[in-house]
């Protein structure tokens, strides 16, 4: 079976793409993904306050002393003592382009469109095959209405798209918290967004009810977590001209073939890889091709979207014409103990 797509422009052996991750900022897993089947790596974020607290850490050093005497130069850091981490990133997104053959996707968050964005033009010329933008964003003041929040990540996408050449695949990966996320998504398709990933999996506060403490814990995904994404997938493919990514559930094999039959491009596995390790690529990638063959699918480009809204024989499954009949059907199946 040909298991080849195209994500951004980019020409992927496969759909299992690795998603940011702390795995993929470490290069010798980056090799053993690539080993494992994945068709590309998306790598962990360059952040905008990270980027912003470091210029403002060079501009104190540059400037200590300067106004005492001619030798100030002396007070400037040694290398081996002042790194800046946003320079480590770029470093980093050249080392994985020359040690894997797959396609290296860099990622930028951040909220503002300030000089940081500036920085996916040096992502550009480190040699990274694309980008994505995570826009992690959560207003929480009254008066800001939801089209100032599109606003921002049409700005961003505005501004990056100018900091880089024509050539330079951009991605945007999306809230699911949107008034209307069919506007936003095509929006940002005309704005020259090459894709888009659906969705940003906001990590949320928990409460200590003992220590009296707001905490913050990392909660990996389930294949549950997949439904969100499929069920808009569904709905855009065949509306928009940029490529969909699914972000979240991705762990089994039949999550991947679910997300491609609702019309995905690809789908970027997280969660499953730390669970599970690089190696999993290569499980997800067999229980694919198993499963797609009992349906006689030859490849994924006859897979993708045949279940999506457009092609559904019941489009209204992904609307609220479904909504009653899920409901009822529960309730006529339910049994308690």
């Amino acid at each position: 079976m040909d298991l080849s797509t195209t994500y951004m422009g980019l020409s992927l052996s496969s759909p299992l793409v690795a998603g940011a991750s702390p795995l993929t900022m470490q290069l010798d897993t980056v090799r053993q993904l690539e080993d494992a089947g994945a068709s590309a790596v998306v790598l962990g974020s360059l952040f905008e306050e990270q980027i912003e607290h470091e210029a403002a850490e060079l501009e104190h050093y540059l400037h200590y002393g300067a106004d005492r005497w001619a030798e100030s130069l002396s007070y400037f850091p040694e290398v081996d003592e002042f790194r800046l981490g946003a320079e480590e990133y770029l470093e980093h997104v050249a080392k994985c382009r020359e040690a894997v053959d797959i396609p290296v996707i860099a990622s930028l968050n951040g909220v503002s469109a300030r000089g940081w964005v500036q920085y996916a033009e040096k992502i550009e010329q480190a040699g990274a095959s694309g980008l994505e933008l995570n826009v992690y964003y959560i207003p929480t003041r009254a008066d800001v209405g939801a089209a100032a929040v599109e606003e921002v990540y049409a700005t961003i996408l505005g501004a990056v798209r100018d900091a880089v050449s024509t050539n330079m695949p951009v991605a945007m990966k999306l809230s699911p918290f949107f008034s209307n996320i069919a506007s936003i998504a095509a929006r940002l398709d005309e704005g020259g967004a090459r894709g888009l990933v659906l969705f940003n999996r906001f990590y949320q506060p928990d409460i200590d009810p003992k220590a009296l403490e707001v905490k913050l814990d990392v909660e990996l995904s389930t294949s549950a977590d997949s439904l969100l994404p499929l069920r808009w997938i569904a709905i855009l493919h065949g509306r928009l001209t940029a490529s969909l990514a699914a972000s979240s559930g991705v762990h089994t094999g039949a999550d991947v073939a679910k997300l491609i039959l609702a019309g995905a491009d690809v789908t970027l596995l997280c969660s499953a890889l730390l669970r599970n390790g690089p190696a999993h690529v290569s499980t997800l990638r067999e229980e694919l091709l198993e499963l797609a063959g009992s349906h006689g699918y030859e490849s994924v480009a006859q897979m993708r979207g045949v279940l999506s809204q457009g092609k559904c024989p019941e489009p209204s499954a992904y609307e609220r014409g479904n909504y009653l009949k899920a409901l009822t059907r529960f309730g006529m199946t339910a049994t308690f103990e």
